[in-house]
């Protein structure tokens, strides 16, 4: 038996829920990694937030022999883990079959295949993300709720907002510094650490990538290197959209432009009319309720659209406004841009950036016109359309989609619906405390 310091490789695979599962192989069977021998069942990709194949409403397992896959690492992701034994490291993979095509299920094919559609068209994505999310006392499993740590605390309650407050990022600084030297370990593009609104909530910047699929994997690192150093310093992070009924929710900004063969950003408006840009907006736009899912994937996502909230109600969009969907910081130059503001940091990073480049590719591929935009200090042009507030709305708009079906894929379309329509089911039978507290004693 190996001890239990010996280093080891984990070759992991990415869910449906944006959560990793794979296999830690001793150091001395790395090979196996790279000839491509590491297998797993392909109903691995089709597990709910549960951990249930559902293989009564997918068909995708036992009924099938729940038959093996290979998982295909990807050497460009191969990083060291520094919370492990000294020289381990951990790699990402692609499910395929065993026939040797990726699988319909593996959220990097999928993003894998829509950058594939732009390359034919001679053009890079290039994106950024921005995850904000929480850190919170690790007594959460006794107690059932998260609580702030107790350094922003003052006798058991929340000390304040601390928007930008450098004394919260001091108070947790052994924590913060600890990510900041695991990201740098990692080599992730990370760059500026904020405090956010809530009390122990952060975010943490990621420079942009001219790989798409490395800004995903990116992203889904730095969501491992904040888990792990929060269990380092006896505390835990948390990406759920809303832990706290009082507190802002905390999003997953996508930042993204377009460049071609020459490097050249062809949003770039030049000091002219932003067609092109206006364009990939009303893509995005006029897809954003059919992709609502993949930005709020779950119950508690919807908690976090609130009127008077940074998080958007409203399809719409604006110059350099941070109230709308989708933002456009600059028009002009090499950082013309949008970003988009929709989603919460519990999206899975790579099905996030499909259903956003999809959009985009919309409005390369057609003349599309978002509408006039909206303006700092008032309503939203009349007639703009709203994103739901319903769970089950948005995964039934999910399911009906032509462009769903186009960017994702028939199959993989009705998995991720028809799984995400049984937990959306299980949220509305649930009777919660709120049900006993307000109608038991009066109805």
């Amino acid at each position: 038996m190996p001890d239990a310091a010996d280093p080891h490789i984990e070759i992991l695979l990415v869910g449906m829920n944006g959560d990793l599962r794979g296999k830690r192989i001793p150091m001395t069977a790395e090979k196996k990694v790279w000839e491509g021998s590491v297998r797993l069942p392909t109903s691995t990709q089709s597990l709910d937030i549960w951990g249930d194949d559902n293989d009564d409403i997918t068909g995708l397992s036992l009924t099938i022999g729940d038959p093996d896959g290979n998982c295909v690492a990807d050497r460009r992701s191969l990083t060291p883990m520094p919370w492990a034994p000294a020289g381990s490291m951990q790699v990402l993979s692609t499910m395929h079959e065993l026939t040797g095509e990726p699988s319909f299920m593996d959220p990097r094919g999928i993003l894998a295949a829509l950058l594939q559609r732009f390359a034919e068209r001679g053009l890079t994505p290039v994106v950024a993300t921005e995850l904000e999310f929480y850190v919170v006392q690790d007594d959460w499993r006794q107690t059932g709720k998260p609580r702030p740590p107790e350094a922003l605390m003052y006798r058991n309650a929340p000390d304040g907002f601390q928007l930008y407050d450098m004394r919260a990022v001091d108070a947790l600084d052994d924590y913060l510094q600890t990510v900041r030297t695991w990201a740098k370990a990692q080599n992730l593009p990370a760059d500026a650490t904020t405090a956010e609104f809530g009390p122990g909530q952060f975010e943490v910047n990621l420079l942009h990538r001219t790989d798409a699929l490395a800004a995903a994997d990116d992203c889904i690192y730095l969501k491992r290197i904040a888990e792990q150093a929060a269990r380092k310093h006896g505390l835990k992070s948390t990406c759920m959209a809303k832990p706290y009924a009082e507190h802002a929710g905390s999003g997953l900004h996508v930042h993204a432009s377009i460049i071609d063969r020459d490097g050249n950003n062809i949003l770039d408006a030049k000091g002219g009319e932003p067609a092109l840009l206006k364009s990939v907006t009303a893509g995005m736009l006029q897809t954003m309720r059919d992709a609502q899912l993949i930005f709020a994937p779950f119950a508690n996502s919807y908690r976090r659209f609130q009127p008077g909230s940074f998080a958007p109600v409203d399809i719409d969009w604006g110059f350099g406004h941070r109230g709308t969907a989708v933002r456009i910081p600059d028009k002009d130059g090499a950082a013309a841009r949008i970003e988009h503001r929709v989603a919460g940091a519990d999206a899975n990073p790579y099905l996030l950036l499909v259903a956003i480049l999809g959009g985009m590719l919309k409005g390369l591929d057609e003349t599309l016109d978002p509408g006039a935009p909206t303006e700092p200090g008032k309503e939203p042009p009349a007639g703009t359309g709203r994103l739901t507030h319903d769970f089950l709305t948005a995964v039934e708009d999910f399911r009906a989609s032509p462009f769903i079906r186009d960017v994702f894929g028939e199959r993989y379309q009705k998995l991720y619906g028809d799984t995400k329509r049984k937990e959306a089911i299980a949220y509305l039978r649930t009777v919660s405390d709120f049900d006993y507290r307000t109608y038991l004693p009066r109805i």
